[in-house]
């Protein structure tokens, strides 16, 4: 890190480290291989049997009568994709800002490493998404047993804070360093760049009122078991330190385009995923894209003649443009990205952001209050305060 008068500058060179977390530096060693750093991280994820598992989790509508709505896993995939586009128009920024990094690394090594944390970005989530990790944090909260396992003395007060308000985020960052291949430090060992830029929120759950500031702030990305672990990869990929004592980092800033990959998949996919689910009528969904359709594109989309067909262009053609404002909002704004001084998301600074908005407020309103929605995740709860009692119990 360099300083810039009285703020911390990251540096690309250590921000792009193909360094494997928990594994043994041995100069030398090894000899080429055909593919990068990156891209191995990518192909790590894809077969381990975490991510396989986020097949049976809902995206928005579960138990889904037909093989158009998506999964977890097939939400995974197309954050991925568009991470990696991102990455490559990020990476491309990237070098017109510093030329000198030609020799480290290229547009489709950035767009690897992005698309490599897209993959990963909702592995630690439990079944029913934000309703299962809300009932963790109820059961916990609530139930007599486990309040006097989190009152016990074999705790500290930061472990406590893990439990109580459990954070699927940072049973990412504990199953990709830890579950997945507990026998090996690091867990799968994936680099640091790739690691450092899936963390979202750099910090623990234990904090002071002022880490909350800023939407890196909002929530926490490891667990006290990790801790150790994220310090040292923080350390190497050179994430500047929030000023205090607490366990705080600005966040890498590929991280947020992990962010942004998300965001334009969550708001534009699960109002495509409530039309093909019958509680979104075509012309409701019409009214959401034209903003972001020209004259050519109108006439293209009229010459399709099923309406599904045509949600699928208009899909197509709303995220293209989002992914390039995101990219030019990271780009103008790269100086405060590598400082931290920059914490908003990318999407709220496109030049169509109310707009963008707009998706998400019809997707709360008509998708996510949808009736085979709410009962599903009301049952959820019961289901996972069921098993979180038994994994307490047997233990």
């Amino acid at each position: 890190m360099q300083a810039s008068g009285n703020t911390l500058t990251m540096e690309w060179r250590k921000l792009l480290s193909e360094q494997r977390l928990g594994k043994e530096v041995v100069p030398g060693a090894g000899a080429p291989h055909p593919r990068t750093e990156f891209t191995r991280d990518y192909d790590r994820i894809i077969f381990s049997s975490a991510f396989r598992r986020l097949q049976d989790k809902t995206q928005v509508f579960p138990l889904a009568k037909n093989d158009y709505v998506r999964t977890r896993l097939t939400h995974s995939l197309e954050v991925a994709s568009v991470g990696r586009s991102l990455g490559f128009l990020a990476g491309e920024a990237i070098l017109r800002d510093d030329s000198t990094l030609a020799t480290v690394v290229g547009p489709h090594d950035v767009g690897s490493i992005v698309a490599a944390a897209c993959l990963a970005h909702d592995i630690g989530n439990p079944p029913f998404g934000h309703s299962g990790e809300s009932a963790i944090q109820e059961w916990f909260q609530t139930s007599p047993e486990a309040k006097q396992f989190v009152a016990g003395d074999n705790l500290t007060a930061s472990e406590r804070a893990d439990l109580l308000n459990f954070e699927g985020n940072a049973q990412g960052f504990r199953t990709l360093c830890f579950v997945q291949n507990p026998n090996q430090r690091g867990g799968m060992q994936l680099t640091c760049a790739a690691l450092a830029t899936f963390t979202k929120y750099p910090r623990a759950s234990a904090f002071s009122e002022e880490k909350t500031s800023g939407v890196s702030g909002k929530k926490f990305g490891f667990m006290q078991s990790e801790r150790v672990l994220f310090t040292e990869l923080a350390d190497e990929v050179g994430l500047a330190r929030k000023a205090g004592t607490d366990d705080a980092w600005y966040r890498h800033p590929l991280a947020f385009l992990v962010e942004a990959a998300d965001d334009i998949y969550y708001h534009i996919m699960d109002v495509e995923d409530g039309f093909k689910a019958g509680v979104l009528s075509f012309d409701e969904l019409r009214s959401l894209y034209e903003p972001w359709l020209d004259d050519e594109k109108r006439k293209r989309a009229d010459a399709i003649q099923e309406e599904q067909r045509k949600a699928e262009y208009f899909r197509a053609t709303t995220i293209d443009v989002v992914a390039r404002q995101a990219a030019k909002v990271f780009e103008a704004n790269l100086a405060g990205l590598m400082t931290g001084t920059f914490d908003l998301e990318l999407t709220a600074k496109i030049e169509l952001a109310k707009d963008f908005a707009r998706f998400k407020e019809v997707a709360k309103r008509k998708v996510y209050n949808a009736r085979q929605v709410v009962e599903i995740e009301a049952c959820g709860f019961e289901v996972i305060a069921g098993v979180t009692h038994c994994i307490l119990r047997c233990g």
